[in-house]
């Protein structure tokens, strides 16, 4: 494709024989963007075989997908007219192949949906009509193909036309247009019919060229997904690079970035790239680095900003539109894994609005789960915040995929930010409080009897900073002076996790360190732990973990907090003895521990 003429990519989808393939090997055809002697190597494999000749063998050059009669996988073609490029993914129309029909329409800036002017509208012509309206295509021309078989008549056209259209109508679509082809003869393709002279419409290829493209991702606000954060040591060189590729949007050294959802502020101080000087600004699809003027620890998954762009939305419920793929159903109250750019973050599904029942013009308000195949407007609340945009505003920061058992189940789009005052989280920890059995024996007799108040006091740091032999001075220092003390690290409580999640669902063993928080304290315990690498949002679910005790943090070296100040920081290393008289003079000051207590 030539990179200096304007380009599109389109995809072309429909249900199973309603002739995608022939309409675009027509396309190809038509525009004498096929390899010489394809055309006619085609032809003579058909007579030899003695199987009619198809434009759509033009596409489908995999053995088993001719064997088959179906095209299993999105296929792409490449063809130009006078006013641009093309890229055309030929998307699978089969049931059991729309995941593939998903991934080849999620970049598409138009879509032609084709129907069989004899066959009419079917299931998987509905299906896909809701999934370019969820995967925020905007720009459809309808193609009612195959008019040769019912005469070329108006009426046959006319029908079908006002049947999709309340339907597409319904989903929020408005097709551009309507367009009566015969692919197989190449009417209304490339020229007008001869044969239909009652449609004044423009031809397939006419229709293509008055399509409007996207805004180009270089002018669009600035979007940077931090996928990896490198760190290097050699020859003092302090530098710390944000690595990833550019969603959208141009930026320079020296401009003002902020990172979400933490909420961290820095201003670049150089455009890195790898093996190669750095430059002065970079723009969306180039894979760089960036150095900061003040040194920010941030983790992947983050999104950086120019601070004076429109910005993003944070937040932990989303309402989107869903298309499921998993062999199970999407079900309120199991844990799934939302990826969002280079986010990664454990999801819920909290409600279902409605699911379009794709043999019928009507939407489903009753349904308890997603299933197979179903399309769907949902409610997702994540386990962290997460910073996005709306499929509106920005489409490479608008769309996600959910994660069941390892395997992409569900693909969808964000079509709005929720801030509710209750989450799911919030709930269990009420209906935990309301059921909780608390014993006969009061916290003023337990302050009474240990003379010191329970505790739940959190170190945490970097990897190598000196932590645990704080800690472990800790525990030694309390109760050598009397006090209830016991110390814990997150990586000991994680082995109660089922053995595939340890070490990596980060959010599952904050709940599991929240809820032996609680009960140690609970008791009346000083509970010590040592965890690395927690944000804002991991301080704040353990502190509402453990109420009613009170949570004491302690930071040592760098940090990943935006807004939330610890109670105690402290240098990377800081020895031990000196460390602990801190955090002792740190648990007087807050009545912990008795003035007079001694330690």
């Amino acid at each position: 494709m030539d990179q200096q003429r304007e380009q599109m990519t389109i995809v072309i989808v429909g249900h199973v024989d309603h002739g995608k393939s022939t309409v675009i090997g027509r396309l190809l055809a038509d525009t004498d963007f096929l390899p010489e002697g394809k055309l006619a190597r085609i032809k003579e494999h058909c007579r030899r075989t003695a199987r009619p000749f198809e434009y759509a063998f033009l596409l489908d050059a995999l053995k088993d997908e001719q064997a088959q009669g179906i095209t299993i996988d999105a296929a792409r073609c490449f063809f130009k007219t006078a006013k641009r490029d093309y890229m055309v993914f030929d998307a699978p129309g089969h049931i059991e192949f729309l995941k593939n029909m998903v991934s080849g329409a999620a970049h598409a800036e138009a879509a032609l949906l084709v129907i069989d002017a004899k066959e009419g509208i079917r299931e998987n012509s509905r299906r896909h009509g809701y999934l370019l309206s969820m995967l925020g295509v905007r720009q459809v021309s309808v193609l009612v193909n195959k008019m040769d078989l019912v005469g070329f008549e108006e009426k046959v056209f006319t029908a079908i036309k006002d049947e999709y259209s309340a339907f597409l109508k319904a989903q929020g679509v408005l097709p551009v247009s309507f367009i009566p082809i015969a692919a197989l003869h190449g009417d209304n393709i490339a020229a007008p019919s001869a044969v239909m002279s009652w449609y004044q419409g423009p031809t397939v290829l006419g229709q293509l060229d008055q399509f409007k493209n996207k805004r180009p991702a270089s002018d669009l606000p600035f979007r940077f997904s931090v996928q990896d954060i490198y760190k290097f040591t050699e020859a003092n060189d302090e530098r710390r690079i944000a690595a990833g590729t550019i969603d959208s949007g141009r930026i320079a050294a020296g401009e003002a970035v902020v990172f979400l959802p933490s909420y961290k502020r820095s201003t670049i101080l150089a455009v890195e790239r790898f093996n190669a000087p750095p430059v002065a600004e970079a723009g969306a699809g180039e894979a760089v680095g960036f150095t900061f003027s003040t040194q920010v620890y941030v983790k992947p998954g983050e999104l950086m900003v120019r601070a004076c762009d429109p910005q993003p939305n944070v937040s932990t419920r989303l309402r989107a539109n869903i298309f499921w793929m998993g062999r199970a159903a999407l079900i309120k109250g199991k844990s799934y894994k939302l990826k969002l750019a280079s986010a990664r973050v454990q999801a819920r599904l909290v409600d279902i609005v409605r699911v379009l029942d794709a043999t019928e013009l009507q939407s489903s308000q009753d349904k308890k789960e997603v299933e197979r195949h179903d399309v769907a407007e949902i409610i997702l609340e994540t386990a962290k915040p997460i910073a996005f945009d709306l499929i509106t505003e920005h489409e490479a920061t608008g769309r996600f995929v959910l994660v069941d058992n390892y395997e992409i189940a569900g693909g969808g789009i964000v079509l709005e930010a929720l801030h509710e005052e209750t989450t799911l989280f919030k709930d269990a920890i009420r209906d935990r409080e309301t059921s909780w059995y608390r014993g006969s024996v009061t916290p003023e007799e337990r302050l009474a009897r240990y003379s010191h108040q329970p505790k739940f006091v959190v170190i945490c740091g970097g990897i190598n900073t000196g932590k645990r032999k704080i800690a472990d001075e800790l525990e030694k220092r309390l109760f050598s002076g009397g006090c209830l003390a016991y110390y814990q690290g997150v990586s000991n409580i994680a082995r109660g996790l089922p053995s595939d999640a340890r070490g990596q669902d980060a959010d599952e063993r904050i709940q599991l360190l929240g809820e032996v928080a609680r009960l140690m304290t609970g008791a009346g315990h000083i509970f010590i732990t040592t965890i690395s690498e927690v944000d804002d949002h991991d301080i704040e679910k353990l502190r509402l973990l453990n109420q009613p005790a009170e949570i004491f943090v302690v930071s040592v070296g760098e940090h990943a907090f935006g807004k939330f100040t610890p109670d105690i920081e402290l240098a990377a290393q800081t020895d031990a003895v000196a460390a602990v008289s801190k955090i002792i003079s740190g648990l007087k000051g807050l009545k912990i521990l008795q003035a007079d207590y001694c330690i």
